[in-house]
């Protein structure tokens, strides 16, 4: 069985094709052209003088440093954070360069910059972009955000275990064929539970290891247990974070069937709409209580912490009570290995 990897992983390669991957550059470079121009000339004449002809170099620089990171993304995502880094720096200089005499050409009679400082600023600003991408990444890194996940794999708890063994001891004379299914559908939950899921997954990965969940779940609660799958539009190859729909399935059996000795639904759509893929999960909802609240709540952080690491401000979860069912929507841009 696979163990958890306890050492830090290397550096996540920022994806520059990411709307919001290509805000924060915008916004960070443009900044420090403010900061520049207001640091020679405090003055608000002065200030523009300064950073007007800046920023005739600042904003296609920015466009075809986008572009073409975007466009390299297959090709740089091989490689070592640190032969990343060092591409960047050589594309973004030539870039400057580039731009440069393309503007000295095209505008010989203004006094623009000095290409020793077109080439200060450049390298600066990709130094300092470099490192907010890579702090931020590390701050929602997998390896931080690993603690709590194996604080939410914990919650498989120990009496689930025990009852779904108790419950493969009870078929063993009378179906050991599907007591072996359980078992290994036991043994599989678990390994991917202990595994190393940093990386995104194919869609169908997730869909059998929560479909394994739900059915050893039944074998438990029994009748108490209702599961309803729409998955006709699912996209089997789209990529997602792994254990996304898991925490969530089991919230809604522990805070939607478990208080109730009266039968529930789960209610799982799985859809794609043009280019989302979208989860919307429905369970009873029995108004809150501390400790079931607090459940809930540590599940949908952990997944928004883990949808903003992998997908930025493309993805998004809410959610919301619905005539007395507690719903979970997530969306998130569909993307996959090809």
């Amino acid at each position: 069985m696979a163990s958890i990897n306890q050492n830090t992983p290397p550096p996540a390669l920022p994806d520059f094709c990411n709307v919001g991957v290509m805000l924060r550059v915008i916004f960070i470079v443009n900044g420090m052209g403010i900061l520049a121009g207001i640091a020679r000339k405090p003055n608000w004449p002065g200030f523009w003088q300064e950073f007007l002809p800046l920023s005739v170099f600042i904003q296609p620089a920015l466009l075809a440093s986008l572009l073409l990171l975007c466009g390299l993304r297959r090709v740089l995502a091989g490689r070592p954070y640190r032969e990343f880094v060092i591409a960047v720096f050589v594309l973004e200089t030539m870039i400057g360069i580039l731009l440069y005499f393309g503007i000295r050409a095209a505008l010989p009679q203004d006094d623009f910059l000095a290409l020793p400082a077109v080439l200060v600023f450049t390298l600066v600003a990709t130094a300092i972009v470099l490192f907010y991408l890579n702090l931020r990444s590390r701050a929602l890194s997998p390896a931080i955000t690993e603690a709590r996940l194996q604080a939410l794999q914990a919650r498989i708890r120990p009496h689930f275990l025990f009852n779904s063994l108790t419950a493969v001891l009870s078929l063993m004379r009378a179906d050991p064929r599907r007591a072996e299914r359980v078992l290994e559908d036991l043994a599989d939950l678990f390994r991917v539970l202990m595994g190393d899921n940093r990386q995104l997954v194919p869609l169908q990965t997730e869909f059998v290891l929560c479909r394994q969940y739900l059915e050893l779940e039944q074998l438990r609660l029994g009748d108490r247990l209702r599961v309803a799958w729409h998955i006709d539009k699912m996209p089997e190859d789209a990529l997602v974070p792994p254990l996304i729909l898991q925490p969530l399935l089991e919230n809604a059996v522990y805070h939607g069937i478990e208080p109730s000795a009266e039968p529930g639904e789960i209610n799982i759509n799985i859809y794609r709409n043009r280019d989302h893929v979208y989860f919307v999960l429905r369970n009873p909802y029995h108004g809150d209580s501390g400790t079931h609240h607090q459940g809930n709540k540590m599940a949908l952080n952990n997944i928004r912490e883990r949808l903003a690491l992998h997908f930025d401000v493309e993805a998004n979860m809410k959610s919301q009570v619905v005539s007395a069912c507690y719903q979970v929507t997530i969306t998130i841009p569909y993307t996959t290995a090809r």
